[in-house]
């Protein structure tokens, strides 16, 4: 297997990751050859898996949107992956340039990519961070340089949770995050679901991602929920992506119940 050029050395080009798995099925590059197997491999159990990460995508642009209506002007962006492809920076800067957005991911293949992607922007930044240890985010020099955290901040988790297994506390980490902004501020999060009467294809594509760095934990709405704990949950809930605020410029767009959507306001 050859390394390409932009890849660091350091990292093992043998072993798929998450971040790189969706930046292919995106359309991007920024992935190895190991990353397309993987990809491959899950549409090949389940042929609308690319249309379920454009959707997810949709509903990061949505949400985006939604909170800099609601006055958001600050975006902690944690697992963002690569930065690209109709990224939180660009939906927000579009329509304020003056908003800011850190971007913090576990892959440095993602943050080595964001670096170049966000050069000569001086209010988006990209650091390595993993999303398990939110106090080491929170008060990191980077974020808090950046941000600043006597105003409100939307604390972005989009389909990074289910990367979380229980044993490292998903609600904890939200939790965290949570107390570590002030009210007025949001967090939003999207999360793989087992779809009804589909719990076979998500035990299939559960297994693909065992042999990943990132092995996946899906869980129900109701866990979902629980996540947000603390946090006033906006209409239209816990719903599938396609749900949340739909877009009719999108077109009509099947239910994706694969991946559900929740955003929460700390009071």
């Amino acid at each position: 297997m050859t390394r390409p050029e932009w890849a660091p050395e350091d990292i093992d080009i043998t072993v798929a990751n998450a971040a790189r798995m969706y930046d292919y099925s995106l359309g991007g590059f920024h992935n190895f050859a190991v990353d397309r197997e993987m990809v491959e491999k899950v549409m090949s159990m389940v042929p609308n898996a690319r249309q379920i990460g454009l959707a997810n995508r949709a509903f990061l642009g949505r949400v985006v949107r939604h909170l800099v209506a609601s006055g958001v002007r600050q975006f902690l962006d944690v697992g963002s992956g690569i930065p690209t492809l109709a990224s939180v920076h660009e939906v927000a800067q579009q329509v304020d340039p003056r908003a800011r957005v850190m971007y913090v991911d576990l892959d440095p293949v993602a943050v080595a990519h964001g670096q170049a992607i966000l050069a000569g922007n001086p209010n988006a930044d990209v650091m390595v961070g993993d999303v398990r240890h939110p106090d080491d985010i929170v008060r990191h020099p980077a974020v808090s340089g950046l941000l600043d955290f006597s105003e409100p901040i939307a604390v972005m988790l989009i389909a990074v949770l289910h990367f979380v297994p229980d044993s490292d506390d998903p609600a904890g980490i939200v939790r965290r995050f949570r107390e570590a902004v002030r009210p007025g501020s949001y967090v939003a999060l999207s999360h793989g679901s087992p779809p009804p009467q589909r719990e076979e294809d998500a035990d299939r594509v559960s297994e693909v991602y065992q042999r990943t760095s990132t092995p996946l934990t899906l869980r129900s709405a109701a866990e979902i929920e629980g996540l947000l704990d603390g946090l006033e949950i906006v209409a239209p809930g816990v719903v599938p992506v396609t749900q949340w605020h739909p877009d009719l410029a999108e077109g009509d767009v099947e239910d994706r119940p694969e991946v559900l959507a929740a955003v929460g306001r700390k009071p």
